[in-house]
């Protein structure tokens, strides 16, 4: 058994996908909303039996190493060195020398995790170790987060991890510098080579959510802290492995949390998330100092809808806070805010009273309301100027708001807040949505791309094709009486008929069917329709999982009659233009009235046949 074989023989495909959205079981089978396109109704199947899943909206599909390689952007190696602790499986036939770039690139910096780690805990890192327990951090929370400390010297990581053994191949200087560890020095003379990004610096790992160090965040020696001229804190670039955009500080610890509790706290600090988990409060993340982007919430949607956030009082946490609530209410968050009762951060506040923190949470304020009170302190609202303003700004959130019902709500608590009557609030803000409203024929993705439907929708004839395959597969046992019935040029389109050919092939060489052999045999012979087979299952576990014997066979006779209607019908089209184009030409033709008489005969046969049918 290879390496995958083995990773997939010991996964169980709608775990892993439920670590990416929720799901649902309907029959043998289990629903989700797709991942990978924007939908309100399931169309995402994941069958469980044969461990393979489908979206019918934008028909993507395949295996548990299909789906982690769609969502995490992997390579397959990427994905199976991913999954095979999951599967608790030891990878044996990896050679080193094939690693991706990416894989020893999350290498390095474990190796470099563990280094600063240790440094900590040194002579060297004494003063760090002491700001830390000064910061309230207990041993074992150093421990716990892998805190360390990078050396006052210009290059002594980067000489550590160039006399680091691997097998097969050292760590190059290319790989070390795509890390952001190391920095190639300006050419000056003869003088060349390579210094450390970090030094003299207390180094916080930054994790992706499958538990790789993927970046640091650097907080400056706080001896040097007034003198320091790069500033309080540095981060690691942007490589392959880290995009910060895409990643939540501490969510590889918070997510079981999370999803028990069905809530996320965001903070803005790595501090402030430590000390929140240090008192229990093991649901929360931070953004890194960052306002949230639409790939932060993407991610926290996987373990839950609700959300609080408890950003700095000062003026850049207070903006930051109002980007990430737009991009929150933009994915249909149940978002709440949680105001501090003072201290500028979670951190001041959990130090001076735990309970006050707690407090803050429960009594989070829906987001609106939160909103509301914000942009109206200070103002008379008796003043119509005043009311205008906050209603504009008020219009702006509402409109993000994607539940109709909410918005009506939010419409509704707004005029009674400003003395509006609220048909006029409503009126009023149908304008704003329609001065605002895109032009819909030039619609643009985030990325200034074309935005393209999801999959072009199925004309009846082909949807009708697909149903009959995927419930002659369902129930093989009419396999033998469809063939007698219905032609493969009667299904729609090529890829139907093509795959209708090859059961028929199939079924009379095994006289049976048989999933895993009949999708080694298109491997085999078809190549490429193992994966339309993979997609009919599921269409026909979702579409008929509660049909039983007697309703599949009304069900199969039906759609053999319509598609045999459609056949004969276009077949009736055809002679027509036939006859037609014949009559055109007259007797110019050498046999042309014979040819007009064999015509005539078709159509009445193609007709005779229709009526049975009608």
């Amino acid at each position: 058994m290879s390496d995958s074989e083995e990773v997939k023989s010991k996964l169980d495909i709608v775990e892993v996908i439920r670590e990416y959205v929720p799901v649902k079981a309907v029959g043998a089978n289990f629903q989700a909303v797709c991942p990978f396109h924007n939908e309100k109704t399931p169309s995402f199947v994941i069958s469980p039996d044969k461990q393979i899943w489908h979206c019918f909206g934008c028909s993507r599909g395949g295996d548990v190493f299909t789906f982690v390689m769609e969502k995490e952007g992997l390579s397959f190696v990427e994905a199976l060195r991913l999954l095979a602790p999951k599967a608790g499986v030891t990878l044996k036939h990896e050679n080193p020398e094939k690693f991706s770039k990416r894989s020893r690139i999350l290498d390095i910096m474990e190796i470099a995790g563990k280094y600063y780690a240790h440094i900590l805990k040194s002579v060297n890192g004494k003063v760090a170790k002491e700001y830390l327990v000064n910061r309230g951090l207990k041993e074992e929370t150093i421990e716990d987060w892998r805190l360390g400390y990078s050396p006052d010297s210009w290059s002594s990581l980067y000489e550590f991890l160039k006399q680091r053994p691997l097998i097969g191949n050292k760590y190059s200087d290319e790989e070390i510098v795509a890390a952001g560890l190391a920095i190639k020095k300006e050419a000056s003379g003869s003088s060349r080579g390579y210094y450390d990004r970090f030094r003299d610096r207390i180094m916080f790992p930054i994790w992706d959510v499958n538990n790789n160090i993927v970046a640091f965040t650097a907080r400056v020696n706080p001896e040097k802290e007034k003198t320091e001229k790069m500033g309080k804190y540095i981060n690691s670039p942007q490589t392959e492995i880290y995009d910060k955009s895409r990643i939540l500080f501490a969510l590889n610890k918070a997510k079981n949390a999370i999803r028990k509790l069905d809530f996320a706290i965001v903070v803005e600090g790595q501090m402030d998330a430590i000390a929140c988990h240090n008192h229990g409060f093991a649901n929360t993340v931070a953004s890194s100092g960052t306002a949230l982007t639409t790939e932060q919430i993407t991610l926290i949607k996987r373990f839950t809808n609700n959300l609080a956030l408890a950003f700095d009082m000062d003026s850049a946490g207070q903006m930051a806070a109002d980007r990430g609530i737009k991009e929150a209410l933009a994915q249909n968050m149940n978002l709440k805010v949680i105001t501090l009762p003072y201290g500028k951060d979670p951190d001041d506040c959990l130090k001076n009273n735990p309970d006050d923190f707690k407090k803050a949470v429960e009594e989070a304020s829906p987001m609106l309301d939160y909103y509301f009170g914000k942009i109206s302190a200070g103002l008379d609202l008796n003043l119509l100027d005043n009311k205008i303003s906050v209603r504009d700004k008020m219009f702006e959130m509402i409109d993000l708001v994607p539940n109709n019902s909410e918005q009506g709500y939010w419409l509704k608590k707004m005029s009674e807040e400003l003395d509006f009557s609220e048909p006029d609030i409503r009126e009023e803000f149908k304008k704003y949505q329609k001065a605002k409203k895109p032009d819909l024929n030039n619609a643009y993705n985030k990325n200034g791309k074309p935005e393209a439907p999801a999959s072009k929708p199925l004309v009846r004839e082909e949807l009708l094709s697909e149903l009959l395959l995927s419930l002659i597969i369902k129930f093989p046992e009419f396999i033998g009486y469809c063939l007698e019935s219905l032609d493969p040029e009667q299904t729609y389109p090529l890829d139907n008929s093509r795959f209708y050919k090859t059961l028929i092939i199939y079924y009379n060489k095994s006289a049976l069917f048989d999933y895993e052999n009949f999708h080694k045999y298109l491997v085999e012979n078809e190549a490429g329709l193992e994966n339309l087979l993979d997609k009919l299952i599921l269409l026909g576990e979702k579409d008929f999982y509660a049909h039983n014997h007697d309703e599949a066979k009304s069900e199969i006779i039906k759609i053999i009659v319509e598609l045999k209607k459609y056949s004969y019908q276009k077949k009736i089209k055809q002679i027509e233009k036939a006859m037609l184009a014949a009559e055109r030409e007259g007797n110019k033709e050498v046999g042309g009235g014979e040819k007009m008489e064999r015509l005539m005969d078709e159509l009445k046969s193609a007709t005779d046949e229709l009526k049975k049918l009608i």
